[in-house]
């Protein structure tokens, strides 16, 4: 026997003491850790502010895209294009800039 785990001798048990893991063993899921619960219920951990600013970046990018698709649609020069991009751009991140400075 080896930390308690097994035969205490393999004598007269017809095998020959090896002992191995049980492979069908499914362990249960992992418990949410990242919330405790106290008398005034749940405290949840902040966002990070960087993974949030790349985040509205990203969704600045993508109506920059979505324009860009249309006007090329339309038959509009690459100069204009590029002009109404850039635009567009500037007034979606002036409002983001304007949202967080009223945070």
């Amino acid at each position: 026997m080896y930390n308690g785990i097994g035969l205490s001798t393999p004598r007269g048990s017809g095998t020959n003491g090896h002992v191995s893991r049980n492979l069908s063993f499914v362990k249960p899921p992992p418990q949410r850790k990242d919330h405790t619960v106290n008398e005034t219920g749940p405290k949840w951990k902040k966002a990070n502010a960087a993974i949030l600013e790349h985040d509205r970046k990203r969704q600045v990018e993508v109506k920059c895209m979505e324009l860009r698709i249309k006007l090329e649609d339309e038959g509009m020069g690459d100069e204009a294009i590029e002009e109404k991009i850039q635009e567009l751009r500037t007034d979606l991140l002036k409002q983001h800039q304007e949202i967080d400075a009223k945070k």
